[in-house]
């Protein structure tokens, strides 16, 4: 079976057009190790922000679909550079939004849940030998609808992805090193840990000091999927692994809603 990795980079490692050479670099490094690459991207910076702002500038409570259509935008633009940048480098890349990728969700906008993947679009282009850009943040629900997945929504289709395309791990690329004890940006004698469980991370995610959404570390812990924190800045260092001995039984998977889902993301 070839070897899956799935990368991770939020709005910081993409906050400018200038860190996408960098960020193609990282995965071209990547493609030396694992025949198979999917990288989850995140809006620009603050490019979410921006679009909320104009929303409200048009209309004080704006319609959840159409608020669902407007700030869905930024990750398409992401992924869409990103491939550019990988091309330029002799890379054949393809950028998918969330739905192109296979990722449904509930109905409920702007907090939707992921009750199922079905990647068929990404395995065929990894199988074809691209590297697959996707959008984080996004999905479609069983109705047709582009739906947004609210806080910690990239994080968290970062896991499904791994999940369902059976990864080794999901590599987290951040502006720290890894986990730390506290925020080190602001204490210096924070400790940064090589490795945890998952209970330990959410125990830090519940005091407030952690990189990763709480929602993506429940899921990956429902499927014992190892994810990995560390930074675009430094890639001498490993950062900080998240893992438990527990071995995933393949083709057996859960979603953050219903029952088990099979990797074809049919109901059992």
């Amino acid at each position: 079976m070839r070897r899956c990795l799935v990368m991770k980079f939020g709005g910081a490692a993409v906050a400018n057009t200038g860190q996408f050479s960098q960020i193609a670099s990282i995965i071209r490094q990547k493609r030396a190790i694992y025949e198979h690459i999917v990288v989850v991207v995140s809006a620009m910076g603050d490019s979410t922000d921006q679009l909320v702002a104009l929303a409200h500038e048009v209309h004080p409570q704006p319609p959840k679909r159409e608020y669902d259509m407007l700030i869905s935008v930024g990750e398409r633009v992401s992924i869409a550079l990103l491939a550019m940048a990988l091309e330029l480098q002799g890379l054949d890349a393809v950028s998918f939004t969330g739905s192109q990728s296979g990722v449904v969700t509930s109905t409920n906008h702007g907090e939707a849940c992921i009750v199922a993947m079905r990647p068929h679009r990404v395995q065929r282009a990894l199988d074809q030998g691209k590297v697959v850009i996707v959008a984080g943040f996004q999905g479609c629900s069983s109705d047709g609808e582009i739906t947004t997945l609210g806080r910690g929504g990239s994080d968290t289709s970062a896991v499904a992805l791994g999940v369902a395309l059976d990864a080794e791990k999901i590599e987290f690329y951040k502006d720290v090193e890894g986990v730390y004890s506290s925020d080190p940006k602001k204490d210096s004698s924070s400790v940064l840990f090589e490795e945890l469980t998952y209970e330990q991370a959410l125990d830090l995610a519940s005091a407030g000091t952690f990189v990763l959404h709480p929602r993506c570390v429940v899921l990956a812990q429902k499927n014992a999927m190892p994810l990995q924190v560390r930074s675009f800045h430094c890639l001498t260092h490993s950062g900080t692994m998240i893992c438990s001995s527990e071995q995933r039984e393949r083709g057996q998977y859960f979603y953050e809603e219903g029952p088990l889902f099979s990797s074809s993301g049919e109901i059992l």
